[in-house]
């Protein structure tokens, strides 16, 4: 489709430009994986300068919708899933309402020790054992979160047992022990994943990504501590506030790190 000349105006020209281009992207003109047309040819179609389509492009790389490659040129991609941070539906339920198809991919999945840091978070008694369930959560083919759940064997005999390529963790605890998650405490912290942890994700090379960590409760009862990678290059996240600047964007000292947002999305 040819672009439509700027109009000089209170809108910015690169402004325009990015909207355009953006609504582009969104219609799937350009889908994943396929070549936009080069600066030159949509300065000449836009009737701008290279400087004004290079900024309105420059947006797009930083958003993710974009991606340049040296010496082949820049492509359109799949644009990074947003999830809401106080979300409390599970990964899989929020999926199908986007029209994305989810999966489940176990990588690992035992019972081990429990090393003295998830022990203390499940107030587990020394030498006690806990199940280790690691999963590649995505949708579409495409890797967004690898998340790694600790739970205390004794009180889940045989969880291993379930398909958690297909059965909700959540919903396994309820279904099989009459343990229903009320609430769950979550840190966030910028991390740099390691190299099999990247492999996991599908990164080329292992690129800033959050962290996520916490304890889930049934009750007052500790039942799951938790640690998920989450992808900065294919999901980010998302939080709404009424009334005033959001507590989860204060940075909190090491010193006084507390329980984090109270979520729900296993």
């Amino acid at each position: 489709m040819r672009r439509h000349p700027l109009q000089a105006g209170p809108i910015p020209l690169h402004h325009q430009a990015y909207l355009d281009l953006r609504a582009a992207l969104d219609s799937r003109e350009w889908p994943p994986g396929q070549q936009i047309p080069t600066e030159k040819k949509l300065a000449a179609e836009y009737g701008c300068s290279l400087i004004t389509v290079r900024r309105a492009l420059d947006e797009l790389v930083r958003e993710g919708r974009l991606e340049r490659t040296r010496g082949l040129g820049t492509f359109a991609k799949e644009p990074p899933l947003v999830r809401d941070l106080a979300q409390p539906l599970g990964f899989t339920d929020e999926m199908r309402p986007l029209g994305r198809q989810p999966y489940s991919l176990v990588v690992t999945a035992r019972t081990e020790p429990a090393t003295p840091a998830v022990g203390a978070s499940l107030h587990l008694g020394l030498r006690a054992s806990v199940h280790y369930l690691e999963r590649v959560r995505g949708a579409d083919g495409v890797p967004y979160l690898l998340e790694q759940a600790y739970l205390p064997a004794e009180r889940f005999p045989g969880l291993l047992d379930e398909d958690f390529t297909t059965v909700s963790l959540y919903e396994a605890l309820e279904r099989r022990y009459a343990c229903r998650v009320t609430l769950t405490r979550e840190t966030i912290a910028a991390c740099i994943p390691s190299t099999r942890e990247a492999r996991l994700l599908k990164m080329p090379q292992p690129t800033a990504s959050l962290r996520l960590e916490g304890i889930a409760f049934a009750s007052e009862e500790p039942v799951e501590f938790s640690r998920t990678i989450v992808s900065g290059e294919t999901a980010r996240y998302a939080v709404e506030t009424v009334g005033g600047r959001s507590r989860l964007a204060e940075p909190i000292a090491d010193s006084e790190a507390g329980p984090g947002p109270e979520t729900n999305r296993r």
